[in-house]
């Protein structure tokens, strides 16, 4: 007697055919072929030290053990199937975790994620905002939205959201008593706002062709959420990334004073490993991000390669 489970295969395959109580509707079933279905039934007869079926010239009937033992086989195939369709529920519904830095969290994601709830209600996002780098292995996060070059080692990375930059300000700075922000060269009158990005006013000013004004006086912040929040309460010009002043800008509690914009290096990526990739729930988040990418106007062009780290400052690749 057999003193150990035998394969799945053959279970399945003396399934089908005590069903149909025929291998070659049996094959058909299992998308095998008939002598795949006699040679995995010898298999399972063989472990078991018994005859499962008997084989007439034109029929095909189960012995005694043959029938005492499918019961418990269809039972077990049934449990099996059911811990399958929960596993499949689990990966298409309920919590995705997702981490993200916390000037993005505020700034573009955050105000949109309502639209996601209400396309995917079965879907619980599990937002957490902060700059430690996320290690996949240890920590319980599906996908990471990382702001960088989108090479990082052993994951796959797509871009998804260009950023470009430029002056942003409080609509009352425009109408300013003494010196009104009409153009860039008034900027020399205003406070310039600092965060701790690698493009600055410097870079700015400078594809601006103005001369005369320091870019490093004003304040400096070490979130860009903060940045904006400083521009939003008027004290000063801040140097707006536009995924960060969207909102901000939809609801006019800023403004642009200026057209000119400059692109950066640096993209907004949606990572996760490779074995992440296709489940169902990270998938509809990402296609999600695609489309309000899209719908902003600030949708990326093809993933970049990730085999090589990214050797960037930190702030990138959290």
């Amino acid at each position: 007697m057999a003193t150990r489970l035998p394969p799945l295969n053959t279970l399945r395959a003396f399934e089908a055919a005590a069903r149909h109580m025929s291998f070659t509707k049996a094959a058909e079933e299992l998308f095998v072929t008939q002598a795949a279905v006699s040679h995995q039934i010898k298999t399972l007869e063989d472990a078991l030290g018994v005859k499962l079926f008997k084989r007439l010239n034109r029929a095909l009937l189960l012995t005694e053990e043959g029938q005492t033992f499918i019961p418990s086989v269809r039972q077990a195939l049934d449990l099996l199937m059911q811990g399958v369709n929960k596993i499949s529920q689990v990966e298409a519904t309920g919590a995705l975790n997702v981490s993200t830095l916390p000037s993005f969290a505020a700034g573009w994601l955050v105000p949109r994620l309502d639209r996601f709830r209400k396309k995917h209600p079965e879907i619980d996002v599990r937002l957490t905002a902060g700059e430690r780098l996320v290690d996949f292995s240890r920590d319980d996060v599906d996908l990471a939205i990382r702001y960088g070059r989108g090479r990082y080692a052993d994951l796959i990375s797509d871009r998804f959201m260009e950023e470009e930059i430029f002056p942003v300000c409080s609509p009352k700075l425009l109408e300013d008593a003494d010196h009104p922000l009409n153009t860039p060269e008034d900027l020399k009158y205003h406070t310039l706002l600092h965060d701790d990005m690698p493009t600055g006013w410097a870079e700015w000013l400078d594809v601006a062709g103005i001369k005369g004004v320091n870019p490093t006086q004003g304040p400096y912040f070490d979130m860009s959420a903060l940045v904006v929040q400083a521009a939003v309460q008027g004290q000063g010009v801040a140097l707006g990334r536009s995924s960060l002043t969207a909102s901000a800008l939809e609801s006019g509690l800023l403004v642009k004073p200026f057209d000119l914009t400059i692109p950066i290096d640096f993209a907004y990526f949606i990572v996760c490993p490779p074995e992440y990739y296709n489940r169902p729930k990270v998938s509809a988040f990402r296609e999600w991000l695609f489309e309000e990418a899209e719908k902003a106007g600030v949708r990326a062009g093809p993933r970049d390669d990730p085999s090589t780290p990214d050797r960037t400052k930190d702030i990138s690749l959290w």
